[in-house]
């Protein structure tokens, strides 16, 4: 079996996702790679939960659940957003198999310290969930829910801590994460931006400080921070295209790769 690739798919960037993205999926799978799909959705959430007139509040780039919000979250999340890319593999010649982080207890998490509400930190994974999935010759489609313990029967997990969790349990050779932009980028005097190529813990907590990694992408690189420290080769921010997908899954450089080596950046 050759190295597992977790890709995680944020919510706002699934619809821009081109039909190459999908069937380049298809390639890698036919040819023999062990991919995984951690998904977001943020903004088919937040536009459900507009529709039902629920109020949305965020802490530091994380979504505050209460219960009417969990209902909303757990219909999106493994209804609407898990079949619609299950659907999109399909067409383009993938085999792809949708479950969420509740379906076997495959994701156990507890209630977070932080007031988040019905948020939960990962506490466990059944990795032999999603490589029974693998060994069927199926792409595992994974929305990011999870087996409450404590005083939930089920809590919403952030999606990049979803995917970076999975990846560590499942000892994954890389975990690719897409978002709408190119990867970490860091503004210059002369006004142009850099991609941060490669960078490490201690570059990524001086930009954290230094405001440079902002918002939703803070909790993205804490979770790719969490990957590498369980067991992950290297954790890639990218845009989601073919050739990125390919470059990482060949082992070439794509976006910024977080890892536990020298900086390197390119200027856009």
């Amino acid at each position: 079996m050759q190295g597992i690739v977790v890709i995680k798919c944020g919510g706002s960037t699934m619809e821009q996702l081109p039909d190459s993205f999908f069937q380049t999926i298809a390639q890698l799978q036919k040819m023999g790679k062990q991919l995984v799909v951690v998904h977001g959705g943020g903004p088919a959430i937040n536009s459900m939960l507009e529709r039902l007139a629920i109020s949305s509040v965020f802490v530091d780039g994380l979504r505050v659940t209460c219960e009417d919000t969990l209902q909303v979250v757990e219909m999106v999340l493994c209804g609407q957003i898990n079949k619609w890319l299950v659907r999109r593999l399909t067409e383009h010649g993938a085999k792809a198999w949708g479950v969420s982080g509740m379906d076997g207890s495959m994701l156990t998490a507890k209630r977070t310290d932080k007031p988040l509400g019905w948020v939960g930190e990962v506490t466990a994974v059944d990795a032999a969930i999603p490589l029974t999935i693998l060994g069927q010759g199926y792409v595992p489609v994974i929305a990011p829910l999870a087996a409450g313990i404590g005083e939930a029967e089920r809590y919403n997990v952030n999606a990049d801590v979803s995917a970076g969790a999975v990846a560590a349990a499942l000892g994954a050779e890389s975990l690719v994460m897409v978002t709408d932009v190119p990867g970490i980028l860091k503004p210059e005097a002369d006004g142009a931006k850099t991609l941060v190529a490669k960078t490490d813990q201690a570059e990524i907590e001086r930009m954290i400080n230094e405001g440079i990694i902002t918002g939703g992408m803070i909790p993205k690189v804490q979770a790719a921070l969490d990957a590498l420290s369980a067991g992950v080769a290297q954790v890639v921010i990218c845009r989601g295209t073919a050739e990125d997908l390919r470059k990482v899954c060949q082992g070439e450089n794509a976006g910024t790769a977080i890892v536990a080596g020298a900086v390197e950046k390119i200027k856009q």
